[in-house]
C-alpha cells in the first residue's frame, strides 16, 4: 500500500493536495500532518476538523518548545534578520518540514509532501529538508501548475470544504505574523489597520512607557523584570506588552530566493525587543574583531536560514561559532517600550569589557597615545603629502 505524509495546513491548498495525491499520483493512503508552532488556536481547531475529515490518518504535534529551544533562541544569538525580515516563517518551515519526515518514517511512508506553489520561497524550505530525507517529495500545486481559481473549482467538484476565503494571506506563529496578498500586492497601497492583529497603531498605542529588564544567560532571555521564565512565556509576554505600544511592524521590499521582489508585511513585537536587546549586550562584551566577524557571521545566518537551506554544512558550522561567543552574552539590559518604539537605556554584564576608568577618568598617563597616533592614518597622510602638496 502506498502511503504518503503530508505537510498540513487546513487551507485551501494542502486540503485538495489529500484528494490529488489519491487521484493523480495513485497513493492509497494520506497521513495530514500539523505542526504547532504557534499559531491560533481557532486555526488549530478549524485546520483538525478539516484534517480528520479529508486523510487517512490525521496528527497534530505540538512542537512550540522545541520551535523556541532549537530554532528561535539560535536565531536570536545570530541576530536572525534578512533585509529587516525577522525570519518569523522561515525559521519554522524547517521545522515543520522535520516532524514531517519522522512521521513518514515511522508510518512507512514512500514520500513526504507539500502544497507549496512554484512561486514563493516555501517550496524550497521544505524541499531543501525533504530531499535529506531519502523519501520521494512530491508538490501537487506546483507540478500540475493550478491557478487559485482551478483549485477552487477542484474543491467544490470533489466537496471540500476549506473554510471560507479571506482577504489577505496570512501566516502566523510564536515569533511573527505576515500579511500579504490582494491589494497589498501594489506596493503603494496603504494598508488598512483591519490587517494588523497583534500590534496597535501609533494612535491607539498605549502612551505610557514600558520599563522592561530582560536577563541573558548564554546569548538567549532566560528572565523579564527579575523573574525568571521559559522562552516561549518571554515571547508571548513581550508580544503582548510591545504590540500595544505599538512596536514591531514592517512593511517591506523583499527579494526573494527566486529573485523577484514582493511586497510584504510583518507584525513581531517580541523579536524588535529581543534582538534589540541582544545586539546592545552582545556591544558590552565581545570585542571588537568578535563583533565585526560576527555581523559577517549573522548576515550569512540569515540568508541561509531565508533560503531554506539549514541543512547546509556551513550552517552547522557557522551556528558552532555564533555558540562560541554566546558563552560571554550573560547580563540584563533595560528597555524602554514608548509608542513604537523599543529603546535601550541601560545594560549591565558580569563580562562586560567597558571599564569607565580607562574610557573617561584617564588615570593612565595620555601621552603613551601620542606613539600610537603617530602611526594612525600614516597611508592616509602619505597619499595626501603625495598628491595634494
Amino acid at each position: 500500500m502506498k502511503k504518503v505524509v503530508l505537510a498540513y495546513s487546513g487551507g485551501l491548498d494542502t486540503s485538495i493536495c489529500i484528494s490529488l495525491l489519491k487521484e493523480h499520483y495513485g497513493y492509497d493512503e494520506v497521513v495530514a500532518v500539523i505542526v504547532d508552532v504557534g499559531q491560533p488556536e481557532e486555526d488549530l481547531k478549524e485546520a483538525t476538523e478539516r484534517g480528520e475529515e479529508l486523510s487517512d490518518l490525521y496528527k497534530l504535534i505540538d512542537a512550540k518548545a522545541e520551535f523556541v529551544q532549537d530554532y528561535l533562541f539560535p536565531l536570536i544569538k545570530a541576530n536572525g534578520n534578512y533585509e529587516g525580515y525577522v525570519l518569523g516563517t522561515a525559521i519554522a518551515r524547517p521545522l515543520i518540514a522535520k516532524k514531517v519526515v519522522e512521521v513518514a518514517k515511522e508510518e512507512g511512508a514512500d514520500a513526504v509532501a507539500h502544497g507549496c506553489t512554484g512561486k514563493g520561497n516555501d517550496q524550497l524550505r521544505f524541499d531543501a529538508v525533504f530531499r535529506t530525507s531519502g523519501l520521494g517529495v512530491i508538490a501537487p500545486v506546483r507540478e500540475m501548475s493550478l491557478t487559485r481559481e482551478e483549485e477552487k473549482l477542484y474543491a467544490a467538484e470533489h466537496d471540500i470544504s476549506f473554510g471560507s476565503e479571506k482577504r489577505w494571506s496570512l501566516d502566523e506563529n510564536i515569533w511573527g505574523r505576515s500579511i500579504e496578498g490582494s491589494e497589498l500586492e501594489d506596493p503603494s497601497f496603504f494598508p488598512p489597520e483591519e490587517i494588523y492583529k497583534w500590534t496597535s497603531s501609533v494612535a491607539n498605542a498605549s502612551k505610557e512607557a514600558a520599563i522592561m529588564e530582560i536577563g541573558f544567560e548564554y546569548g538567549v532571555p532566560v528572565s523579564l523584570n527579575g523573574m525568571a521564565m521559559d522562552g516561549i512565556s518571554v515571547i508571548k509576554k513581550l508580544n503582548d506588552v510591545g504590540g500595544k505600544h505599538g512596536i514591531g511592524r514592517t512593511d517591506m521590499i523583499e527579494d526573494r530566493v527566486l529573485g523577484y521582489k514582493s511586497r510584504e508585511i510583518y507584525e513581531h513585537p517580541a523579536a524588535t525587543i529581543l534582538l534589540e536587546a541582544h545586539r546592545d549586550l552582545e556591544q558590552l562584551v565581545l570585542t571588537r574583531p568578535e563583533l565585526r566577524f560576527k555581523d559577517f557571521v549573522d548576515r550569512t545566518w540569515s540568508e541561509l536560514v531565508y533560503q531554506g537551506l539549514v541543512m547546509d554544512p556551513l550552517f552547522e558550522a557557522l551556528n558552532a561559532f555564533v555558540d562560541k561567543t554566546q558563552e560571554r552574552v550573560n547580563g540584563t539590559v533595560h528597555m524602554k517600550l514608548g509608542t513604537g518604539v523599543a529603546r535601550v537605556i541601560g545594560r549591565e554584564s558580569p563580562n562586560a569589557l567597558y571599564s569607565k576608568d580607562v574610557s573617561f577618568d584617564a588615570k593612565e598617563e595620555q601621552s603613551g597615545a601620542e606613539g600610537f597616533s603617530l602611526y594612525h592614518g600614516f597611508q592616509s597622510s602619505v597619499f595626501w603629502n603625495r598628491y595634494y602638496e
